[in-house]
């Protein structure tokens, strides 16, 4: 039986997560939030401080993401996430810990470690993946490959919309400046930098809203995968 894979690859802010759900619920597939695992085990480095020592004690930050103590709950509300018991749904979704991910995703040794976490993830019936390598790191036998991306402007817009909706404050001149570095720093770096896979399929949300991305990625995924 082949298991379908999808992909959904994008800077951040491009709204490739709110469709990867969307997109998962809509074929019934299972999801992975690759970029959650990012942000955890930042979030897990920084708490032991460790995020400014990972070359000098890389053999214990790759043990700890090796065994990185993660719960993934789904619930009406939503999907939960938790580290080592501790609610953090919300916590990794601030933009310090986004800057936590963005420092993890440049060490070799730790993405190497979070490879497999994330190829556990094909199982029946189909997977849907977010991230920024999954085309072409992680999951290169997509059947479906698409890149979502938008101007950093309208990145930073939503990102200080999402922000506010689960009651955090946000300057998005602050925004904005967090985008552009995380960009460059994704797309230099030496390690499978922030790309479309050749054979994606490009879409630009800058101006277009969720429902007509959405409609656009069914119609591509079909063809696919049909």
């Amino acid at each position: 039986m082949t298991v379908h894979i999808i992909t959904i690859d994008g800077p951040s802010g491009s709204g490739k997560g709110t469709l990867a759900a969307k997109i998962a619920a809509h074929y019934g597939f299972n999801l992975l939030d690759s970029g959650a695992l990012y942000r955890l085990l930042g979030l897990s480095l920084f708490q032991r401080d460790l995020l400014n020592k990972i070359q000098e004690q890389l053999v214990q930050c790759v043990d700890f993401a090796t065994h990185l103590d993660i719960e993934f709950k789904s619930t009406d509300a939503g999907t939960l996430i938790f580290l080592e018991g501790e609610d953090v749904t919300n916590t990794i979704r601030t933009e310090q810990v986004g800057e936590y991910a963005s420092k993890v995703a440049t060490v070799p040794e730790l993405r190497q470690a979070l490879f497999e976490r994330q190829r556990a993830f094909i199982q029946a019936p189909g997977l849907v993946a977010d991230g920024r390598d999954m085309a072409t790191a992680i999951f290169p036998e997509a059947q479906a490959k698409i890149y979502l991306t938008a101007s950093a402007e309208s990145r930073a817009e939503r990102r200080v919309k999402q922000l506010q909706g689960i009651g955090l404050d946000a300057k998005i001149s602050d925004i904005l400046s967090n985008i552009q570095a995380r960009d460059k720093r994704d797309m230099e770096r030496t390690v499978a930098p922030l790309k479309p896979a050749e054979d994606a399929y490009i879409i630009d949300s800058s101006t277009i809203g969720i429902n007509e991305v959405f409609q656009l990625m069914v119609d591509y995924i079909n063809s696919r995968i049909n």
